[in-house]
């Protein structure tokens, strides 16, 4: 079925539609993982804007776009639907390369409305006639770039329409004063509600209107699609409709790994292992157990960070301030003010990138001791380019006394976490949401700026950031059969580097390689270059391993890495080219 079809279908075909787009995501969201509750939650809607308006001549502008997935089966992606997410099959978010229908790259919240305002105003330059539909959930009302958006529309501007797609949560259950104030717009009676909110921004309201009720849908968007001024249209979805359990547990059913169709419980995990974010979460609630003035911030993320036990025991010391990372940042700041507290921001990688003037003005400039836990701080695998944590090092770096750390194993995070609010600097943590090893063994201080000699070797020095240090170690066999002996660094500290440490080692080394699973530019390697052409060892020869200029796309965490030639073999084949 595409989107052309469905002016021929009648009401109960477009419902009958609706269920059979249920079943084909949850069938493959039960194979592949993937965001579930959000797109089923949206389904009827979908259906409703592709019946009332043109795709892709009217643009649908989805803020996030995780909720993208009936838009593409609706948009001729079907076929290809049960590889979403898959190594060079669809994008599990709008793709612009993928198709006509999606017009951004969208992967981070609040943007939807801004772009859809700069759309409209080029159509309006240019004489054009189209429909301008940014989608919005409402969790992206927390955002200070839609606040930004809304205080900028025009009060004449024709035939946009944005869709506010409110199901009361984000990746979590929403928090915050935007929420209580559409809490009213649901319970007032419309004669009693003037809509003040958006109408003060110069958006006629429309709604609340029931999501699911596809004929109602249909006739209000007709109604509103050819207004000469801008509209918005409240309505109100439940997120996972179609599935009871997805339902009942929201939050655990937003992203799902893979699960049983029929009952909906999550299979088994084929590994025990734990991994980076579960510890984490799990120390970092043991340590605030023990002292009250330790407060850990998180911007909506609290269930992907494994945070959700500590806001559930310790309300009081784990604040979800929605998705506001700017605003979380600065609140860091505000609150690490005097020293009597001890903050950690717990972001992604990949979300901090939206709040870099807040933490260059309001934490580093002002040597706040705010400890920055960066979660997904790698390849992010099938979410994809919007979402790689491979690029902070870059901008971290630049920060007068900022210090950065990454622990290879979950026995080096907690060493960190313990020892990170004695360095009394803004420091950062960065750890991947891979599988790792906690070691047993009791926990030691770790002296700021100290690095590790992991194995002993004499032709070759291989200094691998984080977790990399187990490819590190593949490395080391495979040269071996080549009569290369491979020494293993840990430089556990990216910043500041351990310079009298590498003074020492570098001379013994015919070359030094460096590996990381960051972007080149800006990172590790280019970090540990400005050393040795700064401090003396001009001569040696260095081979950086990591992400090259380029977008890394999705697929599995192994198979990025072989594309990217960062598994063991292909860094060893280079090795041995440069040195045999």
């Amino acid at each position: 079925m595409i989107a052309e079809d469905l002016s021929t279908l009648s009401l109960n075909a477009l419902k009958e539609l609706a269920q059979q787009i249920r079943r084909r995501i949850i069938a493959i969201m039960s194979v592949n993982g993937g965001h579930l509750s959000s797109n089923l939650g949206i389904v009827e809607l979908t259906i409703a804007l592709h019946r009332a308006f043109k795709s892709p001549q009217d643009k649908f502008i989805f803020d996030v776009s995780h909720q993208s997935y009936p838009h593409k089966l609706l948009t001729g992606r079907n076929e290809k639907f049960d590889q979403i997410r898959k190594y060079k099959g669809l994008c599990g978010f709008t793709h612009p390369k993928e198709s006509e229908h999606d017009h951004f790259f969208a992967g981070h919240a609040g943007t939807a409305l801004s772009l859809a305002l700069g759309v409209a105003k080029g159509r309006d330059l240019c004489g054009g006639k189209e429909h301008i539909l940014p989608i919005l959930g409402d969790a992206s009302l927390t955002c200070g770039l839609t606040l930004e958006a809304l205080n900028n529309i025009p009060k004449k501007m024709p035939r946009f329409l944005a869709i506010l797609n409110d199901n009361a949560m984000s990746i979590s259950k929403n928090v915050g004063n935007i929420k209580d104030i559409l809490e009213r717009l649901c319970t007032q009676k419309p004669e009693n509600s003037s809509a003040s909110f958006f109408e003060g921004f110069g958006l006629a309201y429309r709604g609340p209107l029931d999501g699911h009720n596809l004929g109602e849908l249909i006739e209000t968007l007709e109604s509103l699609k050819d207004l000469p001024y801008p509209v918005l249209l409240h309505v109100l979805t439940v997120k996972g409709k179609g599935m009871p359990i997805a339902v009942a547990n929201p939050t655990p059913y937003h992203g799902v790994k893979p699960f049983d169709v029929c009952s909906g419980k999550f299979l088994p995990s084929p590994s025990n292992r734990p991994t980076f974010p579960k510890i984490f979460g799990k120390h970092l609630l043991a340590m605030a157990k023990k002292d009250p003035h330790l407060v850990c911030i998180t911007p909506a993320t609290s269930a992907g960070s494994c945070l959700d036990d500590f806001m559930e025991q310790l309300p009081n010391q784990c604040i979800d301030v929605g998705i506001a990372e700017g605003h979380a940042v600065t609140f860091a700041g505000g609150l690490a003010l005097g020293g009597k507290i001890k903050v950690v921001a717990c972001i992604y990688a990949t979300f901090l990138q939206r709040a870099f003037d807040n933490l260059f003005q309001d934490v580093c400039m002002q040597e706040l001791p705010v400890v920055f836990a960066l979660d997904r701080a790698s390849i992010s695998g099938p979410d994809g380019s919007t979402h790689h944590g491979i690029y902070d090092l870059s901008f971290l770096n630049a920060m007068p006394n900022m210090v950065i750390a990454q622990p290879r194993n979950g026995h080096v995070l907690k060493e960190l976490l313990e020892s990170s609010f004695s360095w009394q600097r803004p420091c950062a943590i960065r750890y991947p949401n891979l599988e790792t090893e906690e070691i047993e063994k009791p926990l030691t201080e770790r002296p700021m700026g100290k690095a590790e000699l992991l194995s002993p070797g004499t032709t070759i020095l291989l200094i691998a950031l984080g977790h990399t240090y187990q490819a590190a170690f593949k490395v080391k066999e495979i040269l071996s059969l080549q009569g290369l002996d491979a020494a293993i660094v840990d430089p556990v500290f990216v910043k500041p580097l351990d310079a009298q440490f590498f003074h020492a080692m570098i001379p013994n080394y015919s070359c030094v390689a460096t590996l990381e699973e960051h972007s080149l530019n800006g990172g590790f390697g280019m970090i540990f270059n400005h050393f040795l052409m700064t401090q003396g060892h001009r001569g040696t020869k260095v081979l950086n391993f990591g992400i090259p200029d380029t977008w890394v796309q999705f697929g599995s965490h192994g198979e990025l890495i072989q594309e990217l030639e960062l598994d063991a073999p292909s860094i060893a084949k280079r090795i041995i080219q440069e040195l045999l």
